[in-house]
């Protein structure tokens, strides 16, 4: 029997048959059941709710749910994207629900331990058994879909070639947060796909996948995070706006939740690891002493929310508005940097260096680090002005 406190959208969901014979919505009060509850409240002007579907029915159930899948949306709802993508996205979504599944785990605890495995970058970032499962359950999922050229992973010293004829490359970082798996912090997940670049295919493997991988930002065709917090969620670009999809658990399909979102031109909340204040240049320290005193262009106190973990805390930005940073050359241009750049100005937003627009930069080598300031357009403009923003001495780190 259904508890009481079953979400009004499951007994709507047992009362289907119910509801299919029922003439008008007003006849829903009939059943005790007010309509308007299956609307969730609007976050930041972007009508965050679950949305009809058009005359499709459920990727997983067959039925007529009354949703819309992100299968269905890349494949139904003409935003062009190419039968091979929604290919790779099917298996990718399919990737991230086994991650997200290993992450909410009671085995998690365990798998977040570290090793003693070799690393790319500092120990702070020596991979963990969950980053290095995850890594392979995104490998296995992109060589099944039979549509990946390359893979590039924070995880792996190099890219790795996976097939000549496959029309895309994947740059990723599979588990963003992992060292915050322990307190059951909100982690995620960060893809970025190119198109494959056929000129280059006559060179030898390594050299071309390398080449492939470090290709500019602006030349992204898509781009996603998935947020493994209280709900899972999908946020991705095609390069026309910013969408979110949320994790139906009841049928293991990604809804869309969030049609269009769009970053507040200005935000009131900054998210960095302010207790690094001393270690900051003058502009930096500026700049935040200044706003969260209400003194700033925008003129109300800004608040300091801080994760410590980049998808989370971005998340957050993305509906709320102001600014996520790290002004130390600690994240990665090609598996963070970019990919979220693109994410968030598809939304409105900016992601800059501290000194140029992040996906105006071309990567030289594949873990090159830079610092990141993500946001609202006029707060990320006015922290820019700031002109010395950028953390060059680091210390109690070593990059």
């Amino acid at each position: 029997m259904q508890s009481a406190a079953t979400p009004q959208l499951y007994h709507l969901v047992s009362l289907r048959p119910k509801l299919q014979n029922l003439s008008s919505k007003s006849q829903l009060f009939d059943l005790g059941i007010p309509f308007c509850r299956l609307r969730m409240n609007s976050v930041s002007g972007s009508g965050l709710r679950p949305l009809r579907a058009v005359g499709g029915s459920s990727s997983s159930s067959g039925g007529d749910d009354g949703f819309v899948t992100l299968i269905e949306y890349v494949g139904k709802e003409g935003i062009h994207v190419k039968d091979d993508l929604v290919v790779l996205l099917d298996h990718i979504q399919y990737a991230c629900k086994r991650i997200a599944a290993l992450v909410a785990s009671p085995f998690s605890y365990s798998l977040g331990k570290q090793t003693g495995l070799a690393s790319v970058g500092s120990d702070r970032d020596a991979p963990k058994p969950l980053d290095i499962v995850s890594n392979e359950i995104i490998l296995s999922s992109l060589r099944k879909s039979g549509k990946v050229a390359v893979m590039a992973s924070e995880e792996n010293d190099e890219p790795t070639w996976i097939s000549d004829s496959g029309p895309y490359v994947v740059v990723t970082d599979p588990l963003d947060g992992s060292r915050n798996i322990d307190a059951s912090i909100p982690t995620g997940t960060i893809f970025g796909i190119y198109k494959r670049l056929e000129e280059l295919d006559d060179l030898p493997i390594e050299e071309k996948a390398m080449l492939n991988s470090l290709q500019s930002g602006s030349r992204l065709i898509a781009a996603a995070y998935v947020l493994y917090s209280s709900a899972t969620v999908l946020c991705i670009t095609f390069g026309s706006g910013t969408m979110a999809f949320t994790l139906d658990h009841s049928t293991g399909d990604f809804v869309l939740t969030n049609p269009n979102i769009k970053i507040p031109p200005r935000g009131q909340i900054y998210s960095v690891n302010d207790a690094r204040y001393f270690d900051w240049p003058e502009g930096l320290r500026q700049y935040i002493d200044t706003v969260r005193q209400g003194k700033g262009r925008y003129p109300k106190k800004y608040s300091a929310r801080y994760i410590c973990s980049l998808v989370a805390d971005l998340h957050r930005t993305l509906l709320y508005g102001g600014v996520a940073m790290n002004p130390r050359d600690h994240l990665r241009l090609v598996y963070e940097a970019n990919p979220l750049s693109f994410i968030v100005e598809q939304a409105g937003g900016r992601g800059s260096d501290g000194k140029h627009r992040i996906l105006s930069l071309q990567p030289f080598k594949l873990h090159q680090r830079l610092p990141l300031f993500l946001g609202s357009l006029e707060d990320i403009e006015e922290l820019e002005s700031y002109g010395d923003i950028q953390q060059k001495v680091n210390p109690g780190y070593e990059v």
